[in-house]
């Protein structure tokens, strides 16, 4: 009897211990869980903080910024200073955040830290346009607001920030350009100068005084209120075109007023010659037969000379006929 009970008590004991290891785990994955509950919670409220905190951070750096002389009316540091505070704040929440859940920063940086080759060649374009963008800032050759040609790309830039250059042109279309591409393109700055000059070219006939055709232009110039004094406006011959003679006209207003003065002064320069009986000719064209000449006839367009000459001669030869 006592040699079956043996194998029972085994059996009992055994399934004690198991249960009582099973007790243990059981509560050391209750209590892993709710460590690892706890610490989920507090990145939520790290990350949560974080993202206000960098907005507040924001505002206080764009508000003291402003009051500094030097940076109180240039919106481009003001925005891309805001911008990099507001990029440091997220990695710091975010090294807290991972912190917080249990992974460690150290090894993750040594990591990073052995592979800074690797990401240096995949990132090589994006840390190109975010060096771009300091020397941007740092060189200034323009700020936001100033209207900026970038190969052959015209418009008015609205924001610089690390990476990109944001700019709008005249239909309202939103332009993306990366730094690295405007610092390594031409930047033709149409606004960075206080002045600008207006050049319009005009043409008249080979028959017009020239003079008078000068004096006219000139005159449309000086009586526009937004063409300035000093320096005065200039006109000049500057082409002899196949059917025509250019003048050019050139005028000196401030920067903001450039668009609309010039069509003014095209649409007055046109309507002042043609008011003057100066005639603006139209290109002459000339039908060349090719093979047989009863296919294609030639056609001969007279320039104006050409029929003022040839009415004074039908007039001389009137007038010796009446004479005989």
């Amino acid at each position: 009897m006592s040699s079956l009970l043996s194998p029972l008590n085994q059996a009992f004991v055994a399934g004690e211990k198991a249960a009582s290891v099973d007790a243990a785990m059981i509560a050391k994955l209750t209590d892993m869980a709710g460590d690892f509950a706890v610490n989920l919670i507090i990145a939520v409220v790290i990350l949560v903080a974080t993202v206000f905190a960098a907005r507040w951070v924001s505002g206080v750096t764009r508000r003291g910024l402003s009051r500094v002389r030097g940076f109180r009316h240039d919106q481009t540091v003001l925005s891309f200073a805001v911008q990099v505070v507001r990029v440091v704040v997220y990695i710091v929440g975010l090294i807290a955040v991972l912190q917080r859940l249990g992974v460690q920063t150290t090894s993750i940086i040594a990591v990073l830290g052995a592979a800074s080759l690797a990401v240096g060649l995949a990132l090589q374009g994006t840390l190109s346009n975010v060096a771009a963008g300091v020397l941007l800032l740092v060189l200034r050759p323009y700020k936001v607001g100033d209207v900026i040609d970038i190969g052959g790309v015209a418009g008015s830039v609205q924001r610089l920030d690390l990476f990109t250059t944001q700019m709008s042109n005249a239909n309202n279309h939103k332009i993306v350009v990366p730094n690295a591409k405007v610092l390594g393109d031409v930047i033709l700055n149409l606004s960075g100068q206080k002045t600008r000059r207006i050049e319009i070219n005009f043409t008249v006939g080979y028959g017009e005084d020239l003079n008078a055709a000068r004096a006219v232009l000139a005159g449309v110039a000086e009586a526009h209120e937004k063409v300035l004094d000093d320096p005065a406006p200039w006109t000049g011959v500057t082409g002899l075109l196949d059917s025509a003679v250019q003048i050019t006209l050139h005028a000196w207003v401030k920067s903001d007023d450039w668009w609309q003065t010039q069509a003014d002064l095209m649409q007055g320069g046109k309507e002042a010659i043609d008011a003057a009986g100066i005639e603006i000719p139209f290109p002459h064209q000339v039908a060349v037969p090719y093979g047989d000449e009863d296919v294609m006839p030639v056609v001969t367009v007279r320039t104006a000379e050409q029929k003022g000459e040839r009415s004074s001669a039908s007039a001389d030869r009137s007038s010796a006929t009446k004479g005989s």
